[in-house]
């Protein structure tokens, strides 16, 4: 994380009002280059695990990355449709880190599909 400290730009905080102890108020961060950010974007979902960080959430809100992502999204619903019965069971496609990804449904899951 080190390194990526000496990347950050500017940081300020969003939203009306003074400070007040304990209040939250949401952050916005810019990086010096875009190679920061997507090490960021990357390592994020390390922060679900941890208990003293559960509530952080991180957004990249660069308007270009998000409409690539919707039509990435938008690409796998289709794709997700044309699966056949065996496949939805086994798997889904999901857009990850801006690529297509086939995510696996977890054994618990898969146990109580083929059940049904």
């Amino acid at each position: 994380m080190q390194e990526l400290d000496q990347e950050v730009k500017e940081m300020f905080r969003l939203g009306m009002g003074r400070f007040s102890e304990g209040g939250k108020r949401p952050m916005k961060v810019r990086m010096r280059s875009q190679v920061a950010v997507e090490e960021i974007m990357i390592r994020k979902g390390k922060l679900a695990n941890d208990t003293e960080f559960q509530d952080i959430w991180i957004r990249d809100m660069n308007w270009k990355r998000g409409k690539r992502r919707k039509c990435e999204e938008m690409k796998l619903r289709k794709k997700n449709k044309k699966r056949q019965k065996s496949e939805k069971k086994i798997f889904y496609w999901r857009v990850l880190d801006m690529r297509q990804k086939e995510w696996c449904l977890q054994e618990e899951e898969v146990m109580e599909e083929a059940r049904n």
